[in-house]
């Protein structure tokens, strides 16, 4: 990477509900034009420099571009060490992005969530990431990094106590509270407008190991949970996680591209807790219920329009109030070679979608630019690309604690 470019990071979609937070974090944490040489971009001049009036002084630059504008994407890309990006849905305004920086020799990373989009970036540019020493670094928020460093701490816990690397590790969300933003919901959405559409593309998002490399999406690892059920391991009931269809893929992506070092036969699951006993049963199915309506509502539907109306539009998401008061909590049961389990944790002390993510992407961005990282390149998972130092800037700038055998 060419130290003589201007910046180290540029934070694209600066002007978004996200993309300011992220901003606003970097300003706060590490100033401007000391250690770290970065800059806010977008495509609306007076939006940014009333953004940037909010929260930071005028020596914060200013850059310009527009996501559908090829040339100036590509003029973006020279200036910088890394690009950090919040503009979603990436399907729609993420492509030509991703192609600037690996044309450019840029290191990138994002929010994405959006699976098919990312199998196509990962059939697009891998091949070529590599030949250019570029890592893109897709989920690069609470999807997916407490899942991906969290099975990548785990599995070195298990490897130092035991030898060996743990058979199956099932995450639980034992608790979170936080927002939804418009962004998020729109991604969502679009993931299953496309999947409704093509029955190849509906393939990619069900399937467990469709962001593996080809010839490698086979493995013992079912679809992800439909339905409430009891969990022997927790001693819960348990219901769909959200966000599971993205996390277990990255998960089986990153033992993928490292050439597995947890085992061609690891397994790995994600759910929610919701109790014990009759009650949990019941919270369990109440929580299920939207999960399912989201699923079922087809595109242009009156349910569609109807959840599309409860819903926040993109550039809305929680307040500052509800980002400081939220947080994760979740349990990693692993199940060792031996065949004891022991139970690992990761925590996040503010809103994941929001509070969390945005020092999550932050820092995993300057971990590229500013760090000495793992000698990996193409379309990378977080864990791949970043290891062991982004571990540690996650537990000493993000808020995030990991524990291995404790709970």
């Amino acid at each position: 990477m060419q130290d003589t470019r201007a910046f180290d990071v540029i934070v694209w979609g600066a002007s978004g509900f996200t993309g300011r937070l992220v901003a606003e974090y970097i300003y706060k944490k590490y100033g401007v034009e000391d250690k770290l040489k970065w800059a806010m971009a977008g495509r609306n001049q007076e939006k940014l420099e009333r953004i940037r009036s909010e929260f930071a002084d005028p020596a914060v630059p200013i850059l310009l571009a527009d996501s559908q504008d090829q040339e100036s994407l590509e003029a973006l890309a020279k200036k910088a060490k890394v690009i950090c990006t919040t503009v979603g849905p990436y399907g729609k305004y993420g492509s030509k992005l991703v192609a600037a920086c690996v044309r450019q020799g840029t290191h990138y990373c994002d929010l994405a969530g959006e699976v098919i989009w990312m199998r196509k970036m990962i059939d697009q540019h891998h091949t070529a990431a590599q030949e250019k020493q570029v890592k893109i670094v897709h989920t690069c928020g609470f999807d997916s990094i407490p899942s991906d460093m969290g099975v990548y701490f785990m599995q070195q816990k298990a490897v130092e106590k035991t030898g060996q690397p743990a058979t199956q590790i099932r995450m639980r969300v034992r608790g979170a509270k936080g927002g939804l933003s418009g962004g998020t919901y729109a991604s969502l959405g679009s993931e299953i407008e496309k999947a409704e559409q093509n029955k190849k593309l509906y393939g990619i998002l069900i399937k467990p190991y469709s962001l593996n490399p080809e010839g490698e999406q086979e493995g013992p690892d079912k679809r992800d949970l439909q339905k409430v059920v009891y969990d022997e391991v927790s001693r819960n009931w348990i219901f769909p996680f959200i966000m599971a269809m993205i996390n277990t893929k990255v998960v089986r992506r990153s033992n993928a591209l490292a050439g597995y070092p947890y085992g061609k036969n690891f397994q790995y699951e994600e759910a929610t807790m919701a109790g014990s006993g009759w009650q949990g049963k019941l919270k369990a199915y109440m929580a299920a219920l939207p999960l399912g309506l989201i699923r079922m509502a087809k595109p242009g539907s009156l349910l569609k329009k109807g959840i599309d109306w409860l819903m926040p539009s993109p550039g809305e998401g929680p307040t500052e109030a509800q980002r400081e008061a939220g947080y994760f909590n979740l349990r990693f049961y692993n199940t060792l070679a031996d065949g004891r389990v022991v139970v690992g944790k990761v925590t996040g002390d503010k809103d994941p979608g929001y509070g969390s993510t945005c020092k999550m992407l932050a820092e995993s961005a300057i971990c590229l630019a500013k760090d000495e990282t793992l000698n990996t390149y193409g379309v990378l998972t977080p864990s791949v690309a970043m290891g062991d130092v982004l571990l540690e800037r996650l537990q000493a700038n993000a808020g995030l604690t990991f524990s291995f055998g404790k709970d």
